[in-house]
């Protein structure tokens, strides 16, 4: 299982230009790569490297950095080709669509550049790197990140490292790989709805209530919009400065989501029902103001959470088809439209019992689960006749 590992590098004032004078070539090279292999039609990454390498080398970057930047850029249009397949950037004439294929890639200045064991290397005691630049190498850049991320580093680092500029401050994020946990037999299935009133309700009886996280993202649109009215300098160096404010704090509250249902899931030898959500933004259908909620709700992001924190402690882990969940009676299983009588009250229309809507499509979703668990421990092999 592949996770990534951030920690923040603290350079003295000439390692620090030197990691951003690099940043910008690396960046601007990528921009002119991009140039090239827009005019030729996007060629594979080794024909592009015929048009490119010579000069970038020339520019003054080494034999692997060259050939970072141009793998950077081929990997761009592979994941630009497969939005578009997808549809992703919607219909062939839109307008979002026709402005993506009408003109190169371009790569933010303190956009990330790849590295690797060659222009990279750690030294984890100390707690430095040593870093290729175009200054040349500079050693005993320090680094600074939890234990816990240090301990994961020294034993599971492998592969490649992204330098990055985040509002002045380097990182690194470096990749590794750990083992995932032995999967035990669950006794049952903990059934997760995820929601936006309520981020997540479990049938074991937790629920995350999505109040307070609404109530804070309506605060924090508010003043955004406050701020972007003014059109001050003041203003836009306060923007600047709480930019990437709610992701934090949307990102650190569906950790402790995860980390709740999953610690529940272990203690009690259960395994995890979750619900194939993927394309809910395309099926859904909103009217305009519960559209910003709807998109900037995080659900991809906990159901991630909770899948990469459930393998690193065994716990099994069963996708099932969310359809009817909410309108089905987890007593009788009658199934009915008119069940959910509103955002939070189930009565069945058929056994007449009375639940909160969230927790019974969570118990549907949990016995879901175990059917699937069963169904893929089944054999599919003909009886002998």
């Amino acid at each position: 299982m592949k996770i990534v590992a951030q920690v923040k590098l603290m350079p003295e004032t000439e390692q620090a230009a030197a990691l951003r004078c690099t940043l910008r070539t690396v960046n601007d090279l990528a921009c002119w790569v991009s140039q090239v292999a827009f005019a030729r039609g996007v060629p594979r990454e080794y024909e592009l490297r015929k048009h490119t390498y010579a000069h970038l080398k020339a520019e003054g970057l080494g034999a692997q950095a060259a050939q970072h930047v141009i793998k950077k850029v081929r990997d761009a249009y592979t994941t630009l080709h497969a939005n578009l397949r997808a549809g992703h950037l919607g219909k062939p004439t839109s307008r979002r669509r026709v402005k993506a294929e009408s003109k190169p890639i371009a790569f933010r200045p303190e956009a990330a550049q790849p590295y690797d064991d060659r222009c990279l290397s750690w030294q984890y005691d100390a707690q430095t790197v040593s870093i290729w630049t175009m200054a040349g190498r500079i050693k005993n850049v320090r680094f600074v990140c939890s234990t816990d991320a240090l301990k994961t580093l020294r034993d599971y680092r492998k592969g490649e490292c992204d330098l990055i500029e985040r509002d002045g401050v380097f990182y690194l994020i470096a990749t590794c790989d750990v083992p995932e946990a032995e999967a035990f037999e669950p006794d049952g299935f903990i059934g997760v709805d995820l929601g936006i009133v309520n981020v997540a309700t479990t049938s074991t009886g937790y629920q995350a209530a999505g109040r307070g996280l609404n109530r804070y993202r309506k605060r924090q649109l508010a003043l955004r919009a406050k701020l972007q009215k003014k059109r001050t300098k003041s203003a836009k160096r306060r923007l600047k400065e709480r930019s990437r404010r709610e992701q934090r704090h949307v990102k650190n509250t569906n950790h402790i989501i995860a980390k709740t249902i999953v610690t529940e899931a272990e203690r009690t030898a259960h395994g995890i029902a979750l619900e194939e959500l993927k394309g809910i933004r395309r099926r859904v259908r909103l009217r305009k103001p519960q559209r910003v909620t709807l998109h900037s709700w995080a659900f991809a992001q906990l159901g991630g959470f909770i899948v990469y924190k459930a393998k690193r402690a065994g716990v099994p882990l069963a996708y099932v088809d969310p359809a009817y969940t909410s309108q089905m009676c987890s007593q009788c299983r009658h199934i009915d439209k008119r069940n959910r009588v509103n955002q939070g009250l189930f009565i069945c229309r058929g056994c007449g019992v009375v639940a909160h809507a969230d927790r019974n499509a969570s118990h549907n979703i949990a016995a879901r689960g175990a059917a699937v668990w069963t169904a893929g421990r089944e054999s599919r092999v003909p009886a002998t006749p």
